[in-house]
């Protein structure tokens, strides 16, 4: 969204809020309005339990803009969650929808250019208990290999067996210092919902 001109400036307030980290939401306001001056458009976005190495890549390719995330309700405080309140028009719209896992980016970047960065953008990265599987996932039977986000496979060290049977791979075997399964294991089905269990085994 292009900024309109500034109304006027305005005091923000939080003294609902607790003395602990008042003073660090109160930054947090002055932040997000100094942007709302600095570019010439704010975009919000979401998330899907994305990890903070990854944000902080994005964060590094464009350092010529501003991200903010989490905090909603401040950052809500900060744009103006009404006509009335809203530091410039129409930013009170914004507010609206700032919930669940989203974030600001101020920019002056075209707004082609963002919408290709975003469309295109995905990282590689192990799943989150609670996260729903995207594929099915089987382990064939013979010997056992890691693969995790390498290209290579490796084999367990004999070590790993007991940690495997915790896991569930109950037909998880030694044969000559290699592990190898005696049946076919089933990690996930597509749209299973993971369990802590079925994460470990997929970082294996």
């Amino acid at each position: 969204k292009n900024m309109p001109k500034s109304k006027r400036n305005k005091v923000v307030t939080l003294a609902q809020t607790q003395k602990r980290g008042i003073l660090r939401k109160q930054e947090l306001v002055d932040q997000v309005r100094e942007s709302v001056e600095q570019f010439q458009r704010v975009f919000v976005f979401s998330t899907n339990n994305m990890r903070n190495t990854a944000l902080k890549d994005v964060r590094q390719e464009w350092k010529h803009s501003r991200f903010f995330f989490g905090k909603n309700k401040v950052m809500s405080l900060a744009l103006g969650r009404t006509p009335e309140e809203e530091l410039r028009k129409d930013l009170h719209k914004i507010s609206e929808h700032l919930n669940s896992q989203c974030g600001l980016l101020f920019t002056s970047q075209p707004v082609d250019e963002v919408k290709e960065y975003f469309d295109s953008f995905s990282s590689n990265d192990f799943a989150r208990s609670g996260s729903q599987a995207t594929v099915t996932i089987e382990f064939p039977e013979g010997p056992l290999k890691s693969h995790g986000l390498s290209s290579a496979d490796i084999s367990f060290p004999p070590s790993a067996l007991n940690m495997l049977h915790t896991l569930g791979l109950r037909d998880a075997f030694l044969n000559k210092g290699v592990i190898e399964l005696r049946t076919p294991f089933t990690v996930c089905k597509i749209g299973d919902i993971l369990t802590p269990e079925q994460c470990r085994i997929l970082k294996l």
